[in-house]
C-alpha cells in the first residue's frame, strides 16, 4: 500500500475522518503498515507500550490470562484503536493481542500518537469515547462473570 492509498484508508477511519489531508499524510508517512496472519501475536502482555495500532482490515483478539490458559476477552475489527491505553498511561501492555484473521494494522509510534491527541481535539475526543466504550464493555463482562460465579 502506498502513501496515497494509506491516506485514503485513514480517511475512512472515524477517528481520523475529520483531519485534513496533510495531517493524514503525516500519519501515513510516520506510521508503519503491518500485516499479520491468523494466530500471529502483535504484542504480548507485559511488553513496553511503544505504539498504538489501528486495525485497517481483519480482526484481532485481546487475550486475558487465566489459570486455565489464555482466553479471548474481546475481538476488535476494522477501524478499532488498539494499545492506546498503555501508550497514554505509559504502562506495559495489559494484554496480549493476536490476529484472529489475516489482519492489516497501522502501527503509530507513541510520539506520533501523543502528538496526534494533543494537537487534534477531535481525535482526542474520539479516543476518549473509544476508551469509555471499552471500560463499559469490561464492566459488563466483569458483572456477568461475577454472576456466573455466584450461580455455579
Amino acid at each position: 500500500m502506498n502513501i496515497d492509498q494509506e491516506v485514503c484508508q485513514l480517511a475512512k477511519v472515524p477517528m481520523f475522518s475529520k483531519l485534513e489531508t496533510s495531517k493524514l499524510r503525516l500519519i501515513a508517512f510516520t506510521s508503519e503498515a503491518l500485516c499479520y496472519h491468523a494466530g500471529e501475536i502483535l504484542f504480548n502482555k507485559g511488553e513496553p507500550a511503544d505504539s498504538a495500532y489501528v486495525v485497517m482490515s481483519g480482526e484481532v483478539e485481546v487475550l486475558a490470562e487465566t489459570s486455565g490458559g489464555d482466553v479471548v476477552s474481546a475481538v476488535r475489527g476494522e477501524n478499532a484503536l488498539i494499545g492506546e491505553m498503555a501508550v497514554i498511561t505509559k504502562e506495559n501492555r495489559s494484554a496480549t493481542l493476536r490476529a484472529r484473521t489475516e489482519v492489516e494494522v497501522l502501527r503509530i509510534s507513541e510520539e506520533v500518537f501523543i502528538r496526534l491527541l494533543t494537537e487534534n481535539p477531535e481525535v482526542a475526543l474520539d479516543v476518549m469515547r473509544q476508551l469509555s466504550r471499552k471500560l463499559a464493555e469490561s464492566q459488563t463482562a466483569y458483572e456477568y462473570l461475577q454472576e456466573q460465579l455466584r450461580t455455579h
